[in-house]
């Protein structure tokens, strides 16, 4: 809704010029941390933390979780860089901005976190979807921040990326359950199908 809202659009609309005289702008320190934020989303930073966070899931077992992250925040981005030309909403002399790759790629690594930690502590209902959705906040709101103080994006741009992570990757994770299963169940057959024939081969080891 909010692409259509601000689609072709090259300046902030009300809400975004209010939010935006607030946040940007800001001087040392916060400065030295919006930037330091904003470096997690570009492609260096993000190699880091989704290393990172590939071996945290792989040294705690979670082979699913490793394939989450990496598939979860490359389609997300991938999501919001396709939605940007679809938009085709721009900022600083042509800069496609709707929505926020940076945005939409921090909270969709902070969600894929949050779903392992979940299944690890044994969380459901209310409790995990607690656990996801303010995972989710803080880190979009977090890199969001960082955006629109440096002025790199509208304060929309920013809620449309935290909304394409939120949409894209809870359907990569149910993706990944359901091939992961499959290919499990796979095995079990193969395995269910040789026992017979060893079987077989024992009883003649035996006359």
């Amino acid at each position: 809704m909010l692409g259509i809202l601000f689609a072709g659009d090259s300046e902030p609309g009300t809400a975004d010029a209010r939010v935006g005289e607030a946040l940007y702008g800001v001087g040392s320190p916060w400065r030295h941390i919006a930037l330091a934020t904003d470096f997690l989303g570009e492609p260096g930073g993000a190699v880091l933390l989704v290393g990172a966070a590939v071996t945290g899931c792989l040294l705690l077992r979670g082979p699913r979780a490793a394939v989450l992250v990496v598939v979860g925040a490359g389609l997300t981005v991938g999501t919001a860089t396709l939605l940007k030309s679809l938009v085709g909403r721009t900022i600083h002399d042509g800069n496609l901005s709707y929505p926020s790759g940076h945005t939409a790629f921090a909270t969709a690594l902070a969600v894929a976190v949050a779903l392992l930690a979940t299944g690890r502590l044994g969380l459901g209902g209310t409790a995990g979807t607690s656990l996801v959705l303010a995972a989710a906040l803080m880190a979009g709101a977090a890199m969001g921040w960082a955006q629109v103080a440096l002025g790199a994006h509208y304060p929309t741009d920013v809620l449309g990326g935290w909304c394409t992570a939120l949409a894209v990757v809870p359907a990569t994770a149910w993706l990944t359950d359901r091939t992961a299963d499959r290919l499990n169940d796979r095995r079990a057959d193969r395995r269910a199908d040789r026992r017979p024939d060893r079987t077989a081969e024992a009883v003649r080891r035996e006359r």
